[in-house]
């Protein structure tokens, strides 16, 4: 690679990759689908996929990356020229989604403040949304800018840019080593806490019990196989990229199976925290399990900000702790959004790390500007959407189809073996070939049958168009515009023969 940055430590990758796949959504998403698709139901799925998905495409990424020492970008150009396109999809994807990503945690860190204060009030409904947020009506209703969260996006991206610019070992390697050990620290407080309430128990029988009629449902299946690829960071990028800093000994195997199963054990602990809270507000305010959340955002900006002011003691305390958690969770992921894109520019163009991390900084900071609008959660819905939903599916597929059936998914099985304490059989490829890329390809026709019956979110179809569709046709020509430009390294000049001894 142009940029010979490695990992000082196994430990410190391991984290940087746990802190890359736990982020935000393991918090409020895994626990808000988890509730939405009948509990204990959901459990059964969401495991299933972390076996024949999640883990199998994360030995493919960790594979990919380090047997080709290149990013998504080197290591699909070095298969094949005319692959490399595909190799910039998911780094610009990663980039979508760290522009609206930084918006979510600027509100978590104006939370932090709030928490001091429960300025939130007795409606944090209406303070998130009317006071906060001070959403417009609609999609081209922009009003300027929200001023309270301009002013922690800022600093949010000026904590990201101090770590990134910084480097690999010098900078993510080590804020990693300080955020998770902080985060699975607040973790456990919050845990406790919430499972020690009363009425707690009752929300968390519904969260392990299962409702078998629930399981036959095929939309819970496809949420469940969702929520493994939003939540492990793979399809990004990300991954291809941490492994190709690994160095050339390092057991690819046994760091797949620790990142997927300490992310997935962490968002499973975390859902004991969370429904021992609503099992609480649900016995305090005499309503009924399945009417506490009526929305996914809401489960971490209002819902939260509501089971605080009815705790029994401790409330600022117990505030302050949940969404610093929410912060050094986001940090983790949000460092590794831009390590991707800029992984894949050092890599190609030879250029310096500062001069890339600037780039992304300046351009990301300037489209995050439209999230920070009175409009900016419309907005960010409807990228999310589209980003972080169609175009990792696409990804997925494709990466299994390239490296399973035509590169060969035995050339990654018989490179990674040996240098892994335990070695992989051939369940592995079946996975690859078969299993995962039926249930995205399934999944991706699903996806966009609904989105074309109905606009996504009930939205005008001209915001759905400019936001959505557009922001898929954006990455998509961006990546196919990088892809033919020429390389200003010598990646492509060495043999990958190089990189196996």
């Amino acid at each position: 690679m142009a940029n010979n940055d490695q990992w000082q430590s196994r430990i410190g990758f391991v984290l940087a990759c746990i802190g890359s796949a736990v982020g935000l959504g393991n918090i409020w998403r895994f626990s808000y689908m988890t509730y939405e698709n009948g509990g204990g139901a959901f459990l059964i799925p969401y495991f299933v996929a972390l076996l024949t998905a999640g883990i199998p495409i994360m030995l493919l990424e960790f594979g990919v990356g380090h047997k080709f020492n290149s990013t998504s970008v080197g290591a699909f150009a070095k298969i094949n020229k005319k692959w490399e396109a595909l190799g910039w999809w998911p780094q610009l994807a990663s980039f979508g989604l760290m522009s609206y990503y930084m918006v979510i945690l600027a509100w978590a860190l104006s939370y932090v403040g709030y928490a001091f204060t429960g300025a939130w009030g007795g409606d944090p409904n209406a303070f998130f949304f009317g006071n906060y947020l001070q959403l417009s009506s609609g999609f081209w209703d922009l009003q300027g800018f929200s001023m309270p969260v301009i002013i922690s996006f800022v600093l949010i991206w000026i904590i990201n840019y101090v770590i990134t610019v910084q480097g690999v070992s010098a900078g993510i390697e080590k804020a990693c080593k300080i955020f998770m050990p902080l985060l699975f620290a607040l973790s456990i407080i919050i845990v406790i806490r919430g499972v020690t309430l009363p009425g707690a128990w009752e929300g968390i029988n519904w969260y392990l019990a299962p409702n078998f009629t629930k399981i036959a449902n095929a939309q819970v299946w496809v949420a469940a196989y969702g929520q493994i690829f939003f939540t492990l960071s793979v399809a990004f990028g990300v991954m291809i990229a941490y492994a190709s800093y690994l160095p050339r000994k390092s057991d690819i195997v046994n760091n797949a199976f620790i990142t997927c199963l300490a992310n997935c054990g962490y968002s499973f602990f975390m859902g004991f925290g969370t429904f021992g809270i609503i099992g609480y507000m649900a016995k305090t305010q005499g309503v009924a399990f399945q009417d506490v959340i009526t929305q996914s955002i809401g489960l971490a900006f209002v819902a939260y900000p509501k089971a605080i002011d009815l705790l029994p003691a401790a409330n600022t305390l117990f505030g302050i702790m949940f969404f610093t958690a929410l912060i050094f969770a986001g940090l983790s992921s949000s460092v590794s959004l831009i390590e991707a894109l800029a992984s894949g520019l050092i890599e190609k163009f030879d250029m310096p790390r500062k001069k890339a991390i600037n780039t992304i900084a300046a351009v990301g900071f300037l489209i995050g500007l439209m999230y920070t609008t009175k409009a900016g959660l419309y907005i960010f819905d409807t990228v999310d959407q589209y980003v972080a939903k169609y175009i990792i599916i696409m990804v997925g597929l494709y990466e299994c189809i390239l490296i399973g059936w035509i590169y060969g998914s035995d050339k990654i099985r018989n490179y990674v073996n040996p240098l892994s304490d335990f070695a992989i059989g051939k369940w592995w490829d079946v996975c690859i070939k078969y299993i995962t890329p039926v249930i995205l390809g399934v999944s991706f026709v699903q996806l966009v049958y609904g989105d074309l019956v109905r606009p996504y979110g009930g939205y005008p179809w001209s915001g759905i168009i400019v936001f959505g569709w557009g922001s898929i046709a954006a990455v998509i020509i961006v990546g196919i515009v990088l892809a033919s430009k020429p390389w200003k390294s010598d990646v492509l000049s060495r043999p990958v023969e190089e990189v196996q001894e």
